[in-house]
């Protein structure tokens, strides 16, 4: 015969209720209790009926994770991360792709409700009100977006932007140029008004662009006829493109041109030369942002800003400037 809960709960000591909240919501359960009943349990073969579960308390256990595009190596320590510390709530996550494409991100989002408790949207590249207005069936969290009385988490980007200006007019350089990125993000345009709010900053701005390395190749003719000495890019796929065809037409970085990414993915520590960088914290953001889903699950008021800070690696993209 299977083993049922009471069967864990009577080898365990403990109370039917506590061997379910021991899977359901560990966080209630006192540590060495909760490691007595899973003890008991992987012991006894014993598995939590989800879907049983699910018509008794409601919950399905299940988070959504949506991403721009999980191609793109900013994502992946995320989305490990969220995953990891929704295990430890006995939680699985369900991530999707929406290839940078807003129509695909709404179809994800109005499928994914169905099936979990909360979805975490991260760099969204819907408008605000859409995201409102599909968040009245389940609780959101947003990464990299500010919506008014969402939980949201943000990566400084404003703030690395302001280290890299500084860091490039150290080094000689006056006038300089931003790569942007989508239309529709967020982390673009924080990038384009911290550059913009910068006193002496002779900052060109040219854009949209994807933010690939294809968006990096293509825009390299738009940067060579700026005249920059030093470059901002949207992020490290699109500075090493950048990179990649400035060295195709002569330029050498950073001997004639300075470029600096964001992110600090790994390519771009294995890229010649090594990209100098805004880091960005994706795997706090991952584990912060499940955590304020969770609170939201659990009926808690969490409907706050959460600012991450980033920092400037300095690599070897950038040099002093010789024009």
């Amino acid at each position: 015969m299977a083993v049922t809960i009471r069967d864990v709960a009577e080898a365990s000591g403990v109370h039917v209720s506590t061997v379910s909240r021991a899977f359901s919501a560990p966080h209630l359960v006192n540590p060495v209790t909760r490691t007595r009943v899973l003890a008991v349990a992987e012991d006894l073969g014993y598995r939590p009926n989800r879907a049983a579960r699910a018509l008794t308390t409601g919950r399905t256990h299940n988070l959504g994770l949506i991403v721009a595009d999980i191609a793109n190596p900013f994502f992946p320590p995320l989305i490990k991360a969220a995953q990891a510390q929704a295990r430890l709530r006995d939680y699985h996550v369900f991530v999707a792709d929406t290839d940078e494409d807003p129509q695909v991100e709404e179809e994800l989002i109005q499928t994914l409700t169905k099936q979990v408790d909360g979805v975490l949207l991260c760099s969204p590249r819907l408008t605000n009100k859409t995201i409102e207005r599909l968040r009245e069936e389940v609780p959101f969290v947003v990464v990299n977006r500010r919506v008014k009385g969402m939980p949201t988490v943000l990566m400084d980007v404003g703030r690395g932007v302001r280290l890299a200006v500084e860091h490039l007019a150290a080094l000689g350089h006056r006038r300089l140029a931003l790569v942007t990125g989508p239309s529709g993000s967020w982390t673009s345009k924080e990038m384009q008004a911290a550059a913009a709010a910068m006193s002496g900053a002779d900052v060109t701005f040219l854009g949209p662009n994807p933010p690939t390395e294809l968006g990096g190749l293509a825009a390299v003719t738009d940067v060579i006829a700026s005249g920059a000495t030093g470059v901002l890019a949207y992020n490290d796929l699109v500075a090493i493109g950048l990179i990649e065809g400035l060295a195709e037409r002569g330029v050498d970085v950073p001997g004639d041109l300075s470029v600096i990414g964001v992110d600090d993915i790994v390519p771009g520590r294995l890229s010649r030369p090594k990209l100098t960088t805004i880091a960005m914290p994706t795997a706090a953001a991952g584990r912060i942002a499940v955590d304020l889903l969770l609170g939201s699950v659990d009926s808690e008021a969490t409907s706050g800003v959460t600012v991450l800070e980033t920092s400037l690696i300095v690599r070897e993209s950038t040099g002093e400037a010789h024009s």
